[in-house]
């Protein structure tokens, strides 16, 4: 799908992207005595474990839980179908998502709220109920003043104009009360969504989480040297503007948004950056690496079709990469982005353009 990007001549290979083969010198860590055999890696497992942990110690990375996990993803890439397989089962068995923990907290919060709403709603209307009651009664009391023969009937009902009037009272302070209760409730779960990290449109990450991620990718990378990438993918423009269906235009960029999750590894962060524009940090991946993942996600856009009536579409998007570059700020990299897919969207033989910040 992708022509031949722009810039190409300043591609850079990436110490993440090197694998361990029969001719590589091991570390020291690995060279093990006759009397240690035992504590020997055997299983496909924990050979792989060592040579993710030597892939670390090669490119001069703490082998820290987050450093291994990237790199246990990064590597296992390029490994044969039958031990990805055999990994994918193993952490299944022991999958244990705090972000999934959170998103479930966050649907909870937002039903209770809209509970809240509802229960507020109901008291509403039994207070119009009350009040049209009200004046319903006044109305009857009045037919009953002009006719003097039924006294004992205006009686009654001066009785029952008392009794509503002392309910209507009391309806009417409930009502004050659950108003408070539900301005403060309202306000509680609006400071809990202000820290949400969820979309529950797109079922990603939102902005907010992104750009803390974005922050402390930018600090890593200053501090440990590797290379990180980062890029934007719109649905295309033109598509967007000949779709008059609103509902069919969100299920679109839905549709986008479930390929990106199908395409990225665990430890990218795919994250709804606003508009329908999405983004991927893709952490521990040059540009070459970012190219070939965008690559991806093209091919299984543009074999994607999207049924509207009896009209089938075809998805296409626009693609920006950039470098995360330590020399520029959070928000230029960005830009860097965006500009590259704005780039991709005029361009007519491409999809996706590499865009570099000192360009």
């Amino acid at each position: 799908m992708a022509g031949t990007l722009r810039n190409s001549e300043h591609h850079m290979s990436n110490k993440s992207e090197l694998l361990l083969d029969d001719n590589t010198t091991l570390p020291a860590v690995q060279t093990l005595s006759d009397d240690s055999d035992i504590d020997s890696p055997t299983s496909d497992i924990e050979i792989y474990s060592q040579e993710v942990l030597n892939g670390l110690i090669a490119d001069n990375l703490p082998p820290t839980p987050n450093n291994f996990s990237l790199y246990f993803d990064r590597l296992l890439e390029e490994k044969n179908e039958n031990l990805k397989k055999q990994i994918f089962s193993l952490l299944e068995l022991e999958e244990s998502n705090d972000a999934e923990t959170t998103i479930a907290l966050e649907h909870s919060l937002k039903k209770g709220f809209a509970s809240i709403k509802n229960i507020l709603l109901t008291t509403a209307n039994l207070y119009k109920n009350m009040t049209l009651m009200t004046k319903i009664l006044d109305k009857r009391k009045k037919e009953l003043v002009d006719n003097s023969s039924i006294q004992a009937a205006l009686n009654v009902a001066s009785a029952l104009d008392n009794d509503i009037g002392k309910l209507n009272s009391i309806v009417k302070k409930q009502s004050i009360q659950m108003k408070s209760m539900y301005d403060e409730t309202a306000a509680i779960v609006k400071n809990v969504e202000n820290e949400t990290i969820f979309d529950n449109q797109f079922g990603v990450y939102n902005k907010r989480y992104l750009m803390g991620k974005l922050e402390q990718e930018i600090g890593l990378v200053k501090q440990f040297k590797h290379q990180s990438s980062l890029i934007m993918i719109e649905l295309s423009r033109d598509l967007k503007a000949s779709i008059v269906n609103e509902k069919a235009l969100v299920l679109m960029t839905r549709t986008i948004a479930r390929l990106l999750l199908k395409t990225s590894r665990r430890s990218d962060i795919v994250a709804h950056y606003g508009n329908g524009v999405f983004t991927m940090l893709l952490k521990h991946t040059d540009i070459q690496s970012a190219e070939k993942a965008s690559e991806r996600l093209c091919y299984l856009v543009s074999n994607s079709n999207f049924f509207l009536a009896d009209r089938e579409i075809q998805l296409k998007v626009s693609i920006g990469i950039t470098k995360i570059d330590v020399d520029y700020s959070m928000e230029e990299i960005i830009v860097a982005a965006i500009n590259g897919a704005d780039k991709a969207y005029k361009a007519d033989d491409i999809d996706y353009v590499v865009e570099y910040l000192y360009d």
